[in-house]
């Protein structure tokens, strides 16, 4: 495994003793010692054993070993924080380290990151847990065997992911934590037993071990090997709020001054040491599960500095010198393509589909999903009844960087790879299931990503890479142009939702019934738990679609919270009741929601008198364990709507660096209000419509509206995510404002689909 300098990361280093030691209650933990004075602490499985592999992989230095490790600390009194998860954007490197920091009393200044390898040894178990049991509480004695078959899944899955808004409150809560909270404990097991002092009077602070009474004090460095010999601790304390000293501070981010001063690499910029690299672009068949049957290329070969032309069967690749000549070159290429079932579909033939599989079900056919009470009856009987229908598009992710994956297939069989990728070790396994070798003949280099949003989960660029790469036998660097990297995505799925709810003479939501098509992830996006209505039935039809889909920023919240709060505000408008206070009282029951939902509303001035053609709109939208409420004001006396304000609250549990969560709510409402203004990918004779900036819009830094961001640490036993919750209130705040300003119900996203102004 080589940097991006291609200097070597470390050398073996001689096996230690195998130690017995306990098992914690929320990891594995495992200490070990690096033989020039350093301990290492980290999540293991089971046995502890160091394995020869992973500190080959690992080493940074003379003399080190590693034991599957989340922490290090050298005798210079360096911590390095290693980091399972991907930099992206969403900062969560350095909320990681900033946990881990805390739980030890570490200097914060003395604490680097280290972003952990494409390897099995780094696994997301703990997201494993987060995501299936979350609540799950087992006899300690257990917990062993829970987290050992957790991690043993993980692996075969190849389950290395950053996403789903896991980082922190999966890897941070039960191993970030965890790790640093016993790194710290068999610290001051090791000063107390070499000072002859008891433990509980000993302090920590800064990287500083203390004996008050007697005047000791020493750096961390100092007890690494001796902590090593300590026991493990079976059940390392982890602090409470009152105790944090980093832990929801506004700590600076690791990643920023490099990406500040260029020195950050992307995959794009990927090199391999003292090769030259030749650069690939491609082109795929318009309509997915087409393959080419003819190319005419003749004009393509004449070309400056084209050095292959290869017709891969499902795509074609032009390789060249620059990645310039090899696109323009590619663009002169004629291709005729397969037929395929597609081929006549567009938007409007999908919805129709829709339409026709939820027409087939009825009234209370389909697969349940949430069923109480009688919802059927109690709508039959209610003294006014309302229905809708809500559609929502395919979109794209539209990362900044397109997708790219520099490959070498060298003579011996290996393989180096260079990408951005939320899934590591999902690239690395397909990178040797490719080219039918070892995974271990595969060396993968993860970098920063220009942007992710679920698009990075995907690793069809790493195919495409070590396919070409392999046929070449020599260093290529592939690029996407902007217009396949729009036509070829793993969309978001477009989708149709009914509703119908029923009121009593008092105006009390009484019945709820929702049919929906498909449902991804996660399960409880179409549900509505938190809010009181006795009668409740929801329901999915599966209906097939012939796009290439995969998750996009808050998968289904997305397009589920638009159905839900619009429907909902509908339903406060037929009663004549006003929106924030109908859900009031739908929340009675469910005081953290209602406290998040006040505070917007308060945040916002809900219930003054707006100027005329102006408007607010509310929504709250529970998901990936935090709560979020918007309001969102809008104009509309320009040429175009104009979104000048959105108020945000948002409850996570506890924010473990409130800059870094407020960014990522500013974040996710920008997103969703790009989509909510122009996203959307049409379809016509099967193929894509859009390719680029011009038709796939963004929104625009003049566009961007005022935003105010206020949190409430609401269940520090909890946390809830950060990158994803902040988008999916965004839309219906939206679209409610505009039917408050102008009476006009928006029941079908984006908005330039429609005349409002």
């Amino acid at each position: 495994m080589s940097d991006m300098t291609g200097e070597p990361q470390g050398t073996e280093a001689p096996k230690p003793e195998k130690k017995k030691g306990k098992w914690s209650r929320r990891a594995f933990i495992g200490a070990g010692i690096l033989t020039g004075g350093a301990l290492v602490v980290g999540v293991a499985i089971r046995s502890g054993k160091p394995s020869e592999r992973l500190q080959k992989l690992m080493a940074s230095g003379d003399n080190e070993m590693l034991i599957n490790s989340f922490v290090k600390i050298d005798k210079d009194n360096i911590v390095t924080a290693v980091v399972p998860h991907v930099e992206m954007g969403q900062g969560s490197q350095t909320v990681l380290a900033q946990m881990l920091a805390d739980e030890m009393d570490a200097n914060w200044e003395d604490v680097r990151i280290l972003e952990a390898p494409g390897d099995s040894a780094y696994v997301s178990k703990d997201i494993a847990r987060e995501y299936q049991m979350p609540n799950l509480k087992v006899p300690e004695i257990l917990e062993p065997t829970l987290d050992g078959t957790l991690f043993q899944i993980a692996n075969m899955m190849g389950l290395q992911i950053t996403g789903g808004s896991f980082s922190i409150r999966g890897t941070g809560q039960r191993g970030m934590r965890t790790a640093g909270a016993a790194a710290r404990q068999m610290l001051v097991a090791a000063a107390a037993e070499q000072w002859g002092v008891p433990e509980e009077q000993i302090t920590v602070d800064k990287g500083i071990i203390a004996h008050k009474a007697s005047g000791k004090s020493a750096k961390f460095g100092q007890f690494a090997g001796a902590a090593a010999e300590q026991s493990l601790p079976a059940l390392p304390k982890l602090k409470t709020p009152d105790q944090f000293t980093l832990m929801g501070k506004p700590l600076q981010r690791h990643d920023i001054p490099a990406k500040v001063d260029g020195s950050a690499v992307f995959g794009i910029d990927a090199k391999i040491p003292g090769e030259k690299l030749s650069y690939a672009a491609v082109k795929a068949p318009p309509v997915v599960g087409a393959s080419i049957t003819a190319m005419d290329s003749d004009a393509a070969k004449a070309m400056p500095g084209v050095q292959q032309i290869l017709n891969m069967g499902d795509f074609v690749a032009v390789v060249a010198n620059g990645y310039w000549q090899a696109q323009q070159a590619l663009n002169t290429i004629k291709l005729s393509y397969s037929k395929t079932d597609a081929d006549s579909l567009d938007a409007d033939a999908i919805f129709a589909r829709y339409a026709k599989a939820l027409d087939e079900v009825g009234d209370d056919g389909g697969d349940v999903e949430t069923q109480t009470g009688d919802a059927n009856a109690s709508y039959a009987k209610a003294a006014k009844q309302i229905s809708a229908e809500y559609r929502a598009p395919f979109l794209a992710h539209a990362t900044m960087e397109p997708q790219n994956c520099t490959a070498w297939v060298k003579s011996d069989g290996s393989c180096d790879v260079y990408a951005g990728s939320q899934s590591p070790l999902k690239a690395r396994k397909v990178a040797a299931d490719t080219l039918g070798i070892d995974l271990e003949q595969v060396n993968y280099t993860n970098t920063y990503l220009g942007g992710g949003f679920g698009r990075r989960a995907e690793v069809d660029n790493i195919v495409m890479a070590v396919r070409i790469a392999k046929a070449t036998g020599y260093p290529v660097k592939l690029i996407w142009s902007r217009e396949e990297d729009t036509a070829q995505d793993f969309y978001r799925p477009s989708a149709t939702s009914r509703f119908s709810a029923g009121l009593d003479d008092k105006g009390k939501v009484v019945s709820w019934n929702n049919i929906h098509t498909h449902l991804f992830d996660p399960q409880e996006a179409p549900q509505v738990p938190y809010y009181d209505i006795p009668n409740n039935l929801v329901r999915k039809v599966e209906v097939p679609m012939h796009l290439r889909f995969g998750p996009w920023r808050s998968v289904d919240h997305s397009q589920h919270a638009f159905f839900i709060e619009s429907f909902l505000d509908e339903v406060a408008s037929e009663a004549g009741e006003d929106s924030y206070q109908m859900r009031r009282k739908l929340l009675a029951k469910s005081p953290r929601h209602l406290a998040v939902l006040d505070k917007v509303a308060k945040m916002a001035g809900w219930g003054r008198t707006m100027p005329k053609g102006t408007g607010l709109g509310i929504a709250l939208v529970p998901s990936f364990g935090s709560i979020v409420a918007e309001v969102a004001e809008v104009d509309l006396t320009g040429k175009k709507p104009r979104v000048t304000k959105v108020w945000c609250c948002a409850d996570p549990g506890y924010a473990m660096n409130i800059d870094g969560f407020v960014a990522q709510m500013e974040s996710g409402i920008i997103y969703g209000l790009t989509a909510t203004l122009y996203g959307e990918i049409s379809l016509k004779k099967g193929a894509v419509q859009q390719s680029n900036f011009h038709d796939y819009k963004m929104l625009r830094m003049d566009e961007a509206p005022q935003i105010f961001v206020e949190v409430i640490n609401g269940d520090p036993e909890r946390l809830g995510g950060a990158g994803e919750p902040g988008l999916p209130p965004l839309a219906p705040a939206v679209t409610n404002a505009i039917f408050a300003a102008s009476g006009k119900r928006i029941r079908e996203l984006p908005l330039s689909k429609h005349r409002i102004v």
